[in-house]
Parts: C-alpha cells; structure tokens; sequence
C-alpha cells in the first residue's frame, strides 16, 4: 500500500469518526431540549421513571433469522397473496392524529390497514391508560387460587377514557373522540368476533389536552398490547404470538418491545413463551395508577390472523425458501412461517442461524401425546381423547422401533403438559418423524425443521384441517390417517411409519 492511499484512507476513518460525533451531539441536544421542554411547561412529573423494574436495561434484540425477509410497507403486495395474508399486507396508513411538524409537544395515533385480513395494526405516541378505568379480574393469579372464576370477568370491559391521547394544544379543554364508529366499522370491523375487545378498547380512547396529559409512570420503551381469548391453548395461543410478532415488524420496532396484557385471565405455562420471545410482561391491572407509554403498539386479535382464517377462508400458499422467495417472488409461496418458527427456537437460545444436521442413521420419532392437564378456572382438569387407544399405540410403536434394524430409531414420548416450553422444542427440533392425534400440541410444528415429515391421526369426529395447513404454509410432508371412529389399528400406524422412513433412507 503506497503512502497516498494510506493518507486517503486515513482521511476517510477521520470523516466517518467526526460524522458519527456530530450525529450523536445531535441526537443527545435534541433528546435534551425535548426533555427541557416537556418539564418546562407541564406539571413536574417522574417521566424518566421506567415501571419494569426487572427490564432496567434495553429491550432485547432481534436475533439474526435465515428465513427473515423485509417487512417494508408496499403497496404493490397482491391482495389475498401469501404476503398479504402472512406478512406484511397493512399497507394502508390511516392518520387518526398526525405527528406535530412544529416541534410542539403532542402525540400522534395512526392504523396500518390490511384488506386481505380487514384488521388494522394501530400505533401512538404519548398515550396513558388508566387501570381503574378497566374492568376484569386482575390477572397474572395462579391458577390455583382463582378455581370456577367466569370468563366474562377476566375479559376487559373498558370505560370511556381508559385510553387517552396527548393532543397537546390541538385540543380544546373538551376531549373528544379518537376513533369513532365510522372508523370503527371500516378499519375494526367486528366480522364474526362476538366480543371484539381491541374494537372496544379503540372505542375508548379520547383526546385530550397536552395541560391534561400529566403522568407518574412513563415507559420510555415500545410497548405491546395484547388481549388474549383461549390463553391456555396451544393453537390459540400460537394465533396470538404471531400477531404480535407481526405486529412489532410492522410498525419497525428496532427492537422486542415489551408487553402488557389488557386482560385479566390467570398465569399458564405458555406464559414463559410470551417472555421468552418478547422483552419483558406485565399485566395492565399491575399498575396502581395511571401509565403512558412513549410509543404503544395494538396487536390485533389472534382470530384475525391468517393462521386462524385460514381454517375457512381456503388460503391457496405453500411454504418456500426465503432466498428463492428473495431473488423470484412467488404470490403463491411464503417463508414466513419458517421465519417466526425460526423466531420462536432463537428466544429460547437454540441456535438457528446453521442447518441441524441429524445423523442419517438415527432417526427420532416424535409422539406428541394427550394429557390430562387443568388448562383454566373453568377446566375439569380432563382433555377428551381423540385416540381411544393412544397407550396401545405407543407401545406398538416402541415395540417396532426397537427392532427395526434397517437405522436406529428413537421413539421419543412426548409428554408436553409434563416438559418446560425449552424441553418440547427441543423434541420438535431433534424429531424427524412427528406423529399424533389431532390436538393443539401439534402446532409446535411452526417450530420443525424443514425436512420434518408429520403423520397426524384423525378421528372422524375431529377431521380438522388445522394441521395439515401449517404443514402445507410450513412446506412440509405431510401425511395423514383417518379413522372411522376414534380407534386407531396399530398395524396401520405402522405400515404408515415405515413408509415414511424408507423415504427417509431408513
């Protein structure tokens, strides 16, 4: 290297260090004259008080996901395509208050739309919930002590005002309405949801004056919002992590915001997923007074996701690779549900970002099981079998793997309702073969593989199409057998078994 590139060279890491200066300087002069600003012509308040005590540090990053593609806001994605409905469709923003350009302290509310879904991922700034103004249980109990507690009080029920928006002098002293019924039936729309509770919470938000907007709790950090309805069900439940996992790439989030249950139903195990894949949880009847949030994000019901539609509305997608998606976009293909199972296996620090290789002579067979389990207050603590003869299966099943000779195969028994949320995935993840009775257990396959190959028993009284589309979004084998009754011959389960594994080279 001659001694003018090197001077070159050396002039270049001197501009790059003092424009990075420069723009900290600003950034920094600019947070403390909005922070000046704030305390100067509003009543004192604790604003750099930050009401997650055990989150003090930032918000976690996302991880690094090989399946990841962009999820930039374009108006050209198809309606009803594979993106529409499994990415990023709420390409229509709707401004309910729009941002001050002045510089003057306000909030600003705005609704990306989706039209293939009709549900809105909405968003603001400066917003404060008032707790009392929330009706239901206070959530967050063991289960334990809140045994025969009714549905209908764990639900939200919300007064007028229980959302507030800072309208800073846009607002005369009366507050008004932010989202009225017009706006209601046509970005909110109820559709068959009997008890639309993010409807009502939007329906409750008024705005208000800036010399009214005053709080003791702020959250620096982005916030999500979540009601929850079959909380302690898998597939449900699975419906409402991916909303709001969509949620926060929709709207930008830099990093995993942080949650807070508007509801008020009790702890379940699936809890340990929420913190697992987000930044930290609370439930909103944990505040004792009234909170504002910097920025707050609403994450729409899971019975508007593509996942829980999809069971009647006949979505025609296939799961493909996010790079062929990349360089040759495909409306008839999607990776994302490989990359929120990507997501889901990185919260709990399994690694994603290289292939699992599985030996090619050992193969592990996956039996996702049926347990009793007291799922809610107002559960008996018995789940109806969908495989009368689940036992004899097993042990069929056992008895055949330990004397197949052509490769050695595990029989894992999957006793989910008795492993930690770490423990199932890790199962999913190592199973080349998942085999079960139709049952919520088996959405753990948004967490397989790409090469898994599923066999899902069905009873003629539960021929649900659940499963057989995750594996079709998943892209992966799928097989299914379907009984008279609820009896399964262990001899067909076997002949079914064997033939998927001579495909697997066993």
């Amino acid at each position: 290297m001659n001694g003018k590139t090197q001077a070159l060279l050396l002039k270049i890491l001197f501009l790059l260090f003092a424009f990075n200066t420069l723009t900290l300087c600003i950034y920094f002069t600019a947070h403390y004259k909005t922070s000046s600003s704030s305390s100067s012509h509003r009543k004192p308040t604790s604003e750099n008080r930050f009401p997650f005590p055990e989150n003090r540090r930032s918000s976690k990053p996302w991880p690094i996901l090989p399946s990841y593609l962009p999820w930039s806001h374009s108006s050209t994605v198809p309606l009803r395509s594979c993106e529409a409905y499994f990415g990023n469709g709420f390409n229509r923003r709707v401004d309910l208050l729009k941002p001050n350009l002045a510089g003057k302290l306000a909030g600003w509310f705005r609704c990306w739309y989706s039209e293939t879904l009709a549900s809105s991922i909405c968003e603001g700034a400066r917003v404060r919930m008032w707790p009392e103004r929330i009706s239901m249980s206070r959530g967050g109990e063991r289960i334990e002590e809140v045994i025969g507690r009714k549905e209908e009080t764990e639900l939200p029920k919300f007064r007028n005002g229980a959302f507030e928006l800072d309208g800073g002098d846009t607002v005369a002293s009366k507050e008004r309405v932010l989202a009225d019924e017009k706006f209601l039936n046509g970005f909110v729309p109820a559709g068959e949801i009997q008890s639309h509770t993010m409807r009502a919470l939007f329906g409750s938000f008024r705005v208000v004056s800036g010399n009214d907007f005053d709080c003791q709790e702020w959250i620096e950090e982005p916030v999500l919002l979540v009601t929850r309805f079959e909380y302690a069900n898998l597939f449900h439940t699975i419906t409402d992590w991916y909303s709001a996992y969509v949620s926060s790439r929709v709207v930008g989030l830099p990093n995993r915001p942080h949650l807070v249950f508007v509801d008020g139903h009790c702890k379940t195990p699936l809890e340990e997923t929420w913190k697992a894949l987000f930044s930290s949880l609370k439930y909103a009847k944990n505040f004792s007074a009234p909170v504002c949030f910097r920025h707050v994000i609403f994450s729409p019901l899971g019975y508007e996701t593509a996942l829980f539609k999809g069971l009647t509305e006949g979505i025609n997608c296939h799961g493909g690779s996010s790079h062929e998606l990349w360089l040759k976009p495909d409306v008839q293909k999607t990776a994302r549900l490989s990359e929120f199972g990507e997501m889901v296996r990185a919260a709990f620090g399994f690694p994603v970002d290289r292939q699992v290789e599985r030996p090619p002579s050992i193969h592990n067979v996956l039996f996702v099981r049926r347990e009793d389990y007291l799922a809610h207050p107002r559960h008996g603590g018995r789940v109806e079998s969908r495989l009368t003869n689940e036992q004899e299966i097993f042990d069929s099943l056992q008895n055949w793997a330990s004397n197949h000779r052509e490769c050695k195969v595990n029989l894992v028994n999957g006793l989910f309702a008795h492993m930690s949320m770490k423990e199932q995935l890790r199962a999913i993840q190592d199973a080349s073969v998942i085999i079960g009775a139709h049952g919520a257990g088996l959405t753990h396959i948004i967490s397989a593989l790409p090469k898994t190959v599923i066999l899902e028993i069905i009873s003629s009284l539960f021929r649900r199409p659940h499963f057989a589309l995750i594996a079709q979004w998943k892209g992966l084998e799928y097989h299914a057998i379907n009984l008279s009754g609820s009896h399964a011959d262990p001899n067909v389960v076997i002949e079914h078994l064997l033939r998927i594994m001579t495909s697997l080279g066993c």
